[in-house]
């Protein structure tokens, strides 16, 4: 065969949801799309605010010269300035927009982050569990991943931590709201944290970095808030999209910033600046740059969530299910009635639900349920989500 041995080793890797949406398409042709429960993929289902159709209807019809033209390669400084602004709230820390890029999404965001940091062997710490890409992407830039588990709460093991620790470790992966779990890291878990990096860079003569990953800021429940990253620790970096709270994945556009007094802050952001154009994004697409500009105070109808999450939480403890009800994302990570989830993921498709192995995201023993689909489907679920744990109970 002529690809390389690694990709096809990756390819097993981060097959799961991907066989999810085969199997998915092939029961739907059988069955009918109505009778097929599909929670396998996490895909924001609820309509942009309706001011960006306004926005980008305006937009697109701008024809003023060189407004497709090339911009810096960090994006265009005034949209920077405006999400700065809004960041500086969100961070509690006095954010400019020279302290940021734009991105093409947060996944290029986190390929530009792991260029510029890692040398060859360097080790970053991901959180299990984990968005399986933190891995590959980390393996781009010829690092290694290092998992280290959470509680069986999902909150952060500090004495994991600490011993995952060495003189390879160059950074650390914060995903809060978490997908798959939909936990928020504390204020105080993430003030421990920085603590514990900072004593730990100063022991090994060395930086560590804490990366913060943030699609979901905006999708919370109960109340509960998305603690300041910068506040917590200097040697941060954040990074968020729109894919989520504006309902745009599509449209792979998104930014990062850097704690203002992050070590070595020039040469850091050249680094960054560099990688964005070096690995081929250039820079992030220009006309979203400025719809996005005219849209930092809006985002998705959250109620529409989080009335699903109620709904299937509800419909899970009913059948018996065992979980951490989710703060954040669109999410829930039961644990399965048997030791084996990929044996109960199939028992889920006998009963036509579609849930992806929680092997898929460094914890097995899991499922991961995604409730970005229509409130029909959820309660339509019900008597299967009955019938499938019935059945894991009779082995």
């Amino acid at each position: 065969m002529s690809i390389s041995e690694k990709m096809k080793g990756f390819a097993k890797t981060s097959s799961w949801i991907r066989k999810m949406f085969e199997e998915g398409a092939r029961m739907k042709a059988v069955h009918g799309a109505e009778n097929v429960y599909d929670f396998s993929l996490g895909n924001p289902d609820a309509p942009p605010p309706a001011k960006y159709n306004d926005v980008i209807g305006k937009i697109v019809k701008d024809t003023s010269p060189g407004v497709h033209s090339y911009m810096p390669n960090g994006g265009y400084p005034w949209v920077r300035e405006v999400i700065a602004a809004r960041m500086s709230t969100e961070q509690q820390v006095q954010v400019s927009h020279g302290d940021m890029l734009m991105t093409c999404g947060a996944a290029g965001g986190l390929n530009i982050v792991m260029k510029s940091l890692l040398n060859p062997g360097d080790e970053v710490i991901i959180l299990a569990p984990y968005f399986v890409e933190y891995v590959f992407y980390t393996d781009n830039h010829g690092g290694k991943a290092k998992v280290v588990h959470t509680d069986s709460a999902f909150n952060l093991d500090f004495e994991a931590i600490s011993a995952a620790i060495n003189k390879k470790t160059k950074a650390i992966i914060i995903n809060s709201p978490n997908n798959p779990c939909g936990q928020i890291y504390s204020a105080e878990a993430l003030k421990e944290l920085g603590g514990l990096l900072a004593q730990k860079s100063t022991d090994l003569n060395t930086t560590i970095y804490m990366i913060s990953d943030e699609p979901y800021r905006k999708i919370i429940f109960d109340g509960n808030e998305v603690p300041s990253i910068f506040t917590a620790y200097r040697n941060s970096i954040v990074l968020s999209s729109y894919s989520k709270d504006l309902s745009l994945p599509g449209e792979r556009i998104g930014y990062l910033a850097v704690h203002p007094e992050i070590t070595d802050k020039k040469e850091m952001l050249d680094a960054l600046t560099l990688a964005n154009r070096i690995l081929g994004f250039v820079n992030a697409p220009a006309l979203m740059q400025r719809v996005v500009a005219e849209l930092q105070d809006v985002s998705v109808d959250n109620s529409i969530y989080a009335r699903r999450k109620e709904l299937i939480c509800s419909i899970l403890t009913e059948a018996g299910f065992s979980f951490t009800p989710p703060k954040g994302a669109f999410y829930v990570f039961p644990q399965t009635p048997v030791k084996d989830d990929v044996h109960f993921a199939a028992i889920l498709q006998e009963e036509r639900i579609l849930a992806v192995p929680g092997t898929g995201f460094g914890s097995p023993g899991h499922v991961r349920i995604a409730f970005c689909v229509p409130d029909e489907t959820i309660s339509a679920s019900a008597e299967s989500f009955k019938r499938a744990m019935a059945k894991a109970k009779a082995l």
